[in-house]
């Protein structure tokens, strides 16, 4: 990156940061990175310090350390106008919001991550935008946008060989998930060639070698000791991923043993107490394959409810640099091995109906060759009755099957009990901040008129169709254009609407009470995750908020509230 006219101290820290290895222990480098930003009020300097100690402390697993300093890197950025600047700040914005409750928020980020760095030279950044674009395609399945995407970064290989580097590693994850093993040899080659790049490029180009062999079927000697290697690695560092992607490894490349000994060293304590970072379903969604396939039962059954509340959900792991299926075909395995046969089912049939969409040929195979077991374990430790309800005087009650945690009273507790008493029904958000009596405020007008957002969605429609005459014809250009004004007509959109695509209202009451109860749903969710986690991630999962606010239960994983 260009950092422009910045201190020598600053250089030399950020020179450092560039010689991190993702998910390793940091050692000197934040204490390093820190005094520089402490020493300094210059905006360039900070914004660029800022952002890379958000990086480095969320790419180390320590996002609650990262989250401040990068909003001051968003802060200084925004105060000096260089767009290189912000496009760096954003980008350590979306690391600290990788969680897996957190996706509309990288979607977003993402979006304006791309706007910035659309009309910069600055290769890096445009590299940045785009992988992330990419990651977000991969979780949310939009194969459009993943394609888009994917020739982006082959465009900006041309111009650098870090580009290349990723552009060559992220072609290959997509045609291991759709199935392709031709090219596993010559992309290898490529990203091998460039992996000077990056730190952690020998790493990245290591791991998607032992993935290529496990889905080609190659067991050489060579192959196993590369996995022996990354468990190595995994024990001295402390890395939680690398060991649970080294046991499925090893269950691919048919070390039964060995998969299963690694696996049970993640106890029901560690797994319940997981971060919940950008790994957080990587783990749980590897470890649970790997316990369905070896008969670790009781991890089967402890990891289940941990996961159930994201069913649905694409699994990548950090940056897209290789697909892992989606949770409902692990969790149809693990419903059916529970003896919830229907449940089973009816996540078989989703996970298979998004392999087929999404062109995923290897993981429907694999999929299909498996059949529901003739014989089930008992499904005690998979209750579906959970509790929200008050308790003594100042405390709520949050809980599964016969555990209650005691909470301090949030408005925003009461404003979930409401919503729970009445699941699939729309309350006004105006009513949960104020009641029935409360009277509506005229606001300032909406946002956008009506003709206008008619309009705008016109056009979307148009260009969705433009577009892929533009993918058929190979014209990259014109894309590239269709795509800059979908983009900006979809931000259009996106500011002028809610929930439902209704039409917002600057000022008025109601939009207030929308802002208030939002926030103080967060807060209570915050609060019963400390309590509950699988409570939390339900209700995050289920709980709609906007100017309309709804509870809406998933029919095929009833749940029994106790309120």
């Amino acid at each position: 990156m260009d950092t422009g006219e910045v201190d020598a101290r600053t250089k030399a820290a950020l020179d450092l940061a560039g010689t991190y290895v993702f998910g390793t222990e940091p050692g000197r480098i934040p204490a390093v990175l820190f005094e520089a930003y402490d020493g300094t009020d210059a905006d360039l300097d900070r914004a660029l310090l800022g952002a890379a100690l958000a990086r480095l402390w969320a790419y180390a697993g320590e996002r609650n350390r990262a989250a401040p300093f990068a909003a001051a890197a968003v802060k200084h950025a925004e105060a000096t106008g260089d767009p290189v600047a912000l496009a760096g700040a954003l980008d350590a914005a979306l690391a600290t919001h990788w969680g897996p409750d957190e996706l509309d928020v990288r979607v977003d980020l993402a979006g304006r991550l791309a706007d910035v760095a659309a009309h910069l030279a600055d290769v890096d950044a445009r590299t940045r935008a785009h992988l992330w674009l990419l990651t977000v395609a991969v979780e949310t399945l939009d194969t459009a946008g993943l394609n888009r995407q994917m020739r982006a970064l082959e465009r900006l290989g041309e111009e650098s060989g870090r580009a290349l580097f990723f552009a060559a590693t992220r072609r290959l994850m997509l045609d291991l998930m759709r199935g392709r093993t031709d090219t596993i040899a010559p992309l290898l080659a490529l990203a091998a060639d460039h992996a000077g790049e990056l730190p952690d490029g020998p790493m990245v180009v290591s791991a998607l070698t032992g993935y290529s062999a496990a889905q080609a079927g190659d067991r050489s000697p060579s192959i196993i000791d590369g996995a022996r290697a990354g468990e190595a690695l995994a024990e001295v560092e402390g890395i939680r991923e690398i060991t649970a992607e080294i046991a499925w490894l090893y269950r691919e490349l048919g070390l039964a043993d060995d998969a299963r000994r690694l696996a049970s060293t993640f106890d029901s304590r560690t797994l319940t107490h997981l971060p919940r970072d950008h790994n957080y379903l990587l783990v749980l969604q590897l470890l649970l394959d790997v316990a369905l396939h070896t008969d670790l039962d009781e991890l089967v059954a402890t990891i289940t409810p941990l996961l159930m509340p994201y069913a649905g959900r694409a699994v990548v792991n950090s940056g897209a640099v290789m697909f892992h299926g989606v949770t409902d075909d692990t969790l149809a395995r693990a419903s059916e091995r529970l003896g919830d046969a229907e449940r089973g089912a009816a996540l078989r049939e989703k996970a298979l109906a998004t392999y087929r969409r999404i062109g995923a040929t290897w993981w429907r195979e694999r999929l299909e060759a498996t059949s529901p077991p003739s014989a089930a374990l008992p499904t005690a430790s998979t209750s579906t009755t959970m509790t929200l309800r008050p308790g003594p005087a100042g405390v709520w009650l949050v809980g599964r099957a016969d555990q209650e945690t005691a909470v301090p009273a949030r408005r925003g507790l009461e404003h979930l009990h409401a919503l729970l008493s009445r699941p699939g029904v729309e309350v006004e958000a105006l009513h949960l901040a104020g009641g029935a009596t409360t009277v509506e405020q005229a606001g300032l007008g909406a946002v956008v008129d009506t003709q206008a957002l008619a309009a705008y969605r016109r056009r979307l429609g148009e260009i969705d169709g433009e577009l892929d005459a533009a993918d058929a014809s190979g014209d990259a250009a014109r894309g590239e254009r269709l795509t800059a004004e979908r983009d900006a007509l979809l931000a259009e959109v996106s500011a002028a609407t809610g929930l439902g695509g209704r039409a917002r209202v600057v000022g008025s009451g109601a939009e207030r009470a929308r802002v208030t109860v939002r926030k103080a749903v967060a807060a209570a969710l915050d609060a019963i995750h400390g309590a509950d986690p699988v409570v939390a991630r339900h209700l995050t999962t289920h709980v709609r908020t906007g100017l309309r606010c709804s509870y809406v239960p998933d029919p095929d994983a009833p749940v029994e509230w106790r309120l």
